[in-house]
């Protein structure tokens, strides 16, 4: 079934990476929820999904930081109702990829994810150095 598909019959969410839209692959994770504190043993995870109650709370973004700066090198994704302003910030977190229901993939087409998917060329860290 192709991301189209989906789409059009909500029925399974749609991920987002630098190169657009596709479709889960099945990979299982192991889910946090945004508001969570950073786990204590992180062996054995090779795949976490961070789940963002609202795109208005900013929790997983640094959860997801505090992942990688503890020394987590799997799959990092951020999932729920996120906006494609927030693509770039998720990437510069540390997620590897952002899971979006497919009624925010509607409202919110391809071609808008895909404009942030350049997300190390404009940050603010960044143009300070600059």
């Amino acid at each position: 079934m192709s991301v189209i598909d989906t789409l059009a019959n909500d029925i399974a969410p749609v991920i987002v990476t630098d190169a657009g839209f596709g479709p889960d692959d099945g990979t299982v994770f192991h889910d946090l929820d945004g508001g969570d504190a950073l786990p204590c043993d992180l062996s054995g995870r090779d795949a976490i999904r961070v789940c963002f109650a609202s795109f208005a709370d900013g929790r997983g973004f640094t959860l997801g930081r505090q992942l990688r700066l503890a020394g987590f090198t799997g799959r990092l994704r951020a999932a729920g109702p996120l906006v494609a302003d927030q693509y770039a910030m998720a990437r510069r977190a540390g997620f590897d990829e952002v899971e979006i229901p497919a009624d925010i993939a509607r409202r919110q087409p391809e071609d808008q994810w895909r404009f942030r998917a350049d997300w190390r060329a404009h940050d603010h860290q960044s143009r300070l150095r600059g």
